[in-house]
């Protein structure tokens, strides 16, 4: 959410209507880009028709402009993602073993320039960093399966964010506190004490479980004791705090106009705009059928105004129309978990990586290319 504002001038040429409703900031069989209907009726795909029509030019056009960074958390593997519906990079390399273990990746965030990535695995306990596309460990925080608070260790980490200088935030959920750490693994900055889980941010935090980084060097904090999101300053002050009107808010996301994004990790669940106020402006979330969500843990607003979705429990990621509130893409088989290419487990992080960025960086460029091709 936070670097998506790069590939605005790309996205306004290919998709501009969807932008104003929110306004401010291996192929699948199973999973075609087809709407899936806010309800539970019956879906039904109508025979394209290929009369008169070159093979080159019979693909639908591409559903965003760039590529999904995917933590498939149930198969410990990060995947890049095309429209089309294929893997185009993993981490680890099939048939390689990473530099240390890889398990339980809750979340895979870009980096600044987007040559590294950040993943948390929840719960070995540790924090990883990336380069991109390589796939060299670069930085570790935190010890193997081994919970602690002591310096050097973490306590089911959530939500990590390369910040500038090198410096990785983390929220260190069942401690309580939100760490940002050097390079040399000095935690530089605390919000929250381990051993007392309760709001009175940035004193103390009631479970976070989102640390978002802002554009002005503040932060959004989710706690999921409470349903609070808290906005901290760069100085670390409270500037303001409110109640999500749901029962577990997950990660939320500053849209640029000054609302929020948040997911609702619950069954069903639910994705919401709402003010700093508590007012919900947009919802989406069916109760059963097809388009229901069962345990959400991101959404993302992405460049051309769809809200992609970590879908975890159904094990999918979706594009969700905000006008229509209907499924329009989707990579995994509904309720199917799975390692086959097509298929996703748990699928609990994601980031976005503009088209425009990706074919201004050549190492990226080669990775992509193949998007490119008939």
């Amino acid at each position: 959410m936070r670097r998506l504002v790069i590939a605005v001038a790309v996205v306004a040429l290919a998709c501009g209507g969807v932008a104003a409703v929110l306004s401010g900031r291996g192929d699948d069989p199973s999973a075609s880009t087809r709407s899936v209907p806010a309800s539970s009726a019956p879906m039904t795909t109508a025979p394209a028709s290929t009369a008169a029509v070159p093979p080159a030019r019979r693909r639908a056009p591409a559903p965003f402009p760039g590529f999904l960074l995917v933590a498939d958390r149930g198969n410990d593997r990060a995947l890049l993602l095309d429209g089309r519906k294929r893997i185009l990079w993993r981490y680890p390399r099939p048939g390689r073993s990473p530099a240390m273990p890889f398990r339980y990746d809750d979340d895979t965030f870009f980096g600044p320039g987007y040559g590294t990535i950040v993943s948390n695995q929840e719960d070995q306990e540790t924090v990883q960093v990336l380069s991109f596309p390589a796939g060299r460990l670069l930085w570790h925080y935190g010890h193997v399966d081994a919970a602690a608070s002591a310096r050097g260790y973490l306590n089911n980490p959530d939500d990590a964010y390369l910040l500038g200088r090198g410096r990785v935030s983390v929220a260190d959920t069942r401690n309580c506190r939100v760490l940002v750490l050097s390079r040399s693994g000095r935690i530089v900055r605390q919000y929250g004490r381990p051993g007392v889980c309760a709001h009175d941010p940035p004193h103390l935090l009631a479970s976070p479980n989102g640390d978002t980084p802002l554009p002005d060097g503040g932060m959004l904090i989710s706690e999921i004791g409470g349903s609070w999101i808290d906005d901290i300053s760069a100085a670390g002050r409270l500037r303001w705090a409110v109640q999500a009107p749901i029962a577990y808010p997950s990660d939320a996301q500053m849209l640029p106009n000054g609302r929020i994004l948040v997911a609702d990790y619950s069954r069903p669940g639910h994705v919401i705009v709402m003010t700093r106020r508590g007012t919900v402006v947009w919802s989406y979330g069916p109760s059963s059928g097809p388009g229901m969500l069962d345990h959400p843990s991101l959404a993302l607003r992405l460049p051309n105004g769809l809200i992609a979705v970590n879908d975890d429990y159904r094990a999918r990621v979706v594009l969700i129309d905000p006008r229509t509130r209907r499924i329009v893409w989707q990579y995994g088989h509904t309720d199917r978990p799975g390692r086959r290419h097509g298929y996703l487990s748990l699928p609990d992080g994601m980031d976005f990586l503009p088209a425009a960025v990706a074919a201004s960086h050549p190492a990226i460029e080669r990775v992509v290319r193949r998007s490119l091709l008939p």
